[in-house]
């Protein structure tokens, strides 16, 4: 049996290590979905032996599957479900979350180490796309950041622009620590109806133009950014519907995780391999506060793996890109 509370100890890549092999036999045995894919892989639970051995399970099972891990008393009773944001027609994704409060946790302890104390700052959100929609996890996220906030300035914005700029200006005025989270096109939107000046404030970034808007390389998009809210660094927040944890970049494109989430970079050719240190390729997730999920996902970004476990994202496969994924789909 494992203590989840185990993975927020960890302190040392040994025992992530340690940790994230135990959590493999545990999630196989579990875990049906995860079994069975694995043993499509003909892959001998007993001889894995490193990060690099485990298998990790496409992201697009969780758009047909439930995939879930049986280890509490309170095993098929869902707490939450997330689900990811789609046009008309598309699967999205689920996930099934059997107990919320390791997500809570993670993306609490996470924030705390990246900006510290929560009270620090008023908590602003421009996540329009994601608040007209149900079963959003980063609106549950932002949710929760703007109550422990203990702010009367912190709250959502909508479409009401006007009114965020009044307040984003009065407050960053005053010398009062903010933090602007919006989806990317909305924050474009917003600094196309106003210039900024800002001296107090943070702003990050959670990707997505969610077809308002053309696809921008990161650096384009972060220099229009920079000029339009006058700030040195556009943060931003790595995260999505499939994890329970998110990656922080303070400016630079660069991600960093918490000590229980690492990423391995697998070759685009062949999806049971891995490339060297800064070389590009699909983007590999281990995220242990899945545990009552799946840990080991191969999720469809591109990104390049540097030292000290951070990391940077290229974009995305298309579609006919995703050749070795496509072949482990069941």
């Amino acid at each position: 049996m494992i203590n989840p509370q185990d993975i927020f100890t960890i302190s040392s890549q040994k025992q992530f290590e340690k940790i994230a092999l135990k959590v493999f036999r545990f999630q196989y045995e579990n875990n049906l979905v995860y079994q069975e894919f694995c043993n499509f892989l003909k892959v001998d639970k007993q001889a894995v032996k490193s990060l690099q051995q485990i298998p990790f399970l496409p992201i697009q099972f969780f758009k047909n599957h439930d995939v879930v891990s049986n280890n509490t008393e309170s095993s098929g009773l869902v707490q939450e479900t997330f689900t990811s944001s789609g046009t008309t027609g598309m699967i999205t994704s689920k996930h099934l979350v059997t107990d919320v409060s390791l997500y809570e946790q993670s993306y609490r302890y996470t924030f705390s180490e990246f900006y510290g104390n929560i009270e620090d700052y008023a908590v602003l959100a421009l996540l329009p796309s994601y608040l007209e929609r149900s079963g959003s996890s980063l609106i549950y996220m932002v949710k929760d950041l703007i109550e422990l906030s203990n702010n009367e300035n912190s709250g959502f914005y909508l479409h009401n622009y006007d009114e965020l700029i009044t307040k984003l200006v009065a407050l960053d005025s005053t010398g009062q620590n903010v933090i602007l989270i919006g989806v990317t096109y909305a924050l474009l939107d917003l600094i196309e109806k106003q210039k900024f000046q800002l001296k107090n404030t943070i702003i990050m970034e959670t990707g997505g133009m969610k077809g308002k808007r053309k696809e921008m390389i990161r650096e384009e998009l972060h220099e229009i950014l920079r000029n339009g809210f006058g700030v040195q660094n556009i943060h931003s927040e790595y995260g999505m519907t499939e994890l329970l944890s998110q990656a922080y970049s303070l400016g630079n494109g660069i991600f960093e995780c918490p000590a229980w989430m690492q990423i391995l970079i697998r070759d685009t050719e062949d999806a049971l391999t891995y490339v060297n240190m800064g070389k590009s390729g699909g983007v590999n997730v281990i995220d242990l506060a899945n545990i009552n999920s799946c840990c080991f996902i191969a999720t469809q970004d591109l990104g390049k793996k540097y030292p000290n476990n951070t990391f940077e994202i290229l974009g995305r496969f298309h579609n006919s890109d995703i050749r070795g994924c496509n072949l482990m789909v069941m």
